[in-house]
């Protein structure tokens, strides 16, 4: 009778662990995530129509034998006249005004490191600009209150010697973008260079910057 009863206990314990197994392997656990999305408003840059121009002035061929530099800084002065050129005339630099969210901190960058300017005479003569700067600090501009900021940009010239006696066009392209987020190129201005008869010439930018958005 005692070896019944024990075989009955150890019979029931196995069932009570089968069935225990059954129940857990069929139970459910949850866990949450959390989702989120930010809408980003419309960011646009344009040019100041009242401050269009990057200037770099009258410049004369003092003796040119090479590529030479000409420096104007994004406060609109010439920063570096190399001897062989002579500097002369009114210099300026471009304002753009940037509009977006309140606070946000905003990168300024330029999409090419260098643009061609180039002309419609006869000859395939171009000039270079490069080493494109801003007023801004780290190229970054925190927007006001009312998520408006500026800055205005510089950049140097490549002279050379020989050019014809013509106005040179081109383009810069800046881009800006909420830190952080995708940057779309914006296409700031189109420049020239004028040379005129007494061997001088001159670097100006004159149309508006179209306006651009920054979407996340």
């Amino acid at each position: 009778m005692t070896k019944i009863l024990r075989n009955a206990v150890l019979s029931t314990a196995t069932i009570a662990a089968f069935v225990g197994m059954s129940t857990s392997a069929h139970a459910a656990t949850e866990a949450t995530a959390t989702a989120q999305a930010e809408i980003l408003t419309a960011l646009s840059v344009a040019v100041d129509t009242a401050d269009d121009t990057l200037d770099f002035g009258t410049l004369a061929d003092g003796g040119i034998t090479t590529s030479t530099d000409v420096v104007l800084g994004a406060n609109g002065a010439i920063a570096t006249c190399p001897a062989n050129i002579v500097c002369g005339g009114t210099t300026d630099s471009p304002t753009f005004n940037i509009s977006g969210l309140a606070a946000s901190v905003v990168d300024i960058s330029f999409k090419n490191a260098t643009e061609t300017l180039s002309h419609t005479g006869v000859s395939t003569d171009a000039i270079t600009l490069k080493d494109f700067t801003t007023s801004a600090a780290s190229n970054q501009v925190t927007l006001n209150g009312s998520g408006a900021g500026s800055f205005t940009i510089g950049g140097t010239l490549v002279a050379t010697s020989g050019l014809d006696a013509d106005v040179y066009d081109g383009t810069v392209t800046v881009q800006v973008a909420i830190t952080g987020a995708r940057s779309s190129a914006c296409p700031a201005h189109a420049g020239g260079i004028r040379k005129g008869p007494s061997g001088m010439f001159r670097a100006a930018v004159f149309q508006p910057c179209a306006t651009m958005f920054n979407e996340n």
